[in-house]
């Protein structure tokens, strides 16, 4: 069966099971035709099935980053689209291969910057995620930790415990007093007291790194 028929839309579904179905399966006999065929139904005129394609292909990313990773540039080009859900299934593809395609990743850093300012939650989440993942990598890091940083100081306080912890591991004595700065001043701004324990209990692990 062509993978087109295989989708939610095309089968009369309103879930995405069809869709995470399809890609545990893709990701598992590392079927990378199906992949590009996924990739090509991007370019459709059907919103439905461009929407269940970008599903699939994060799923896999998920599952296999190294199966999407060379169809990066075609998750780049979705960054300006018009529907949301492609920019930010976009964005979520483009963090699961971040590692994989760093060079890539780098040279697209406004546009993705850009897509996350404008974009949903999903599409800022996913760009910290990349942000952290570049960060990681030193030729990067002297680039991308500031950036990282700039997030921190403008992102909704709902947000800042996430991606304050899943930076953690990245803090070193270069740069912890920057890190720890930037939380310190926005902790009177969290009014969950859930939240603002868990950032104090970062700000507690990076004073020690």
């Amino acid at each position: 069966m062509p993978i087109i028929q295989r989708l939610a839309s095309s089968l009369g579904r309103k879930d995405e099971e069809p869709n995470i179905d399809l890609a545990r399966e893709i990701a598992e006999s590392g079927d990378s035709e199906a992949v590009r065929e996924l990739v090509d139904l991007l370019r459709t005129s059907n919103k439905d099935i461009r929407s269940d394609s970008i599903k699939a292909l994060y799923e896999i990313g998920a599952i296999d980053p190294s199966l999407i990773s060379e169809h990066a540039e075609a998750f780049v080009a979705l960054l300006g689209d018009k529907n949301n859900r492609l920019v930010w299934g976009a964005m979520t593809a483009l963090d699961a291969i971040a590692a994989s395609v760093p060079e890539l990743i780098g040279r697209n850093l406004p546009a993705i910057l850009e897509a996350a300012d404008r974009g949903s939650v999903i599409a800022k989440d996913h760009a910290v995620g990349i942000l952290i993942k570049l960060s990681a990598i030193e030729d990067y890091a002297g680039e991308t930790f500031p950036l990282l940083l700039m997030q921190l100081r403008s992102c909704p306080t709902n947000q800042l415990p996430m991606y304050a912890e899943n930076a953690l591991h990245l803090i070193d004595a270069t740069n912890k007093e920057a890190f720890t700065e930037t939380l310190l001043d926005r902790l009177i701004e969290i009014e969950k007291d859930s939240k603002r324990k868990r950032v104090e209990k970062v700000i507690a692990k990076a004073g020690k790194r």
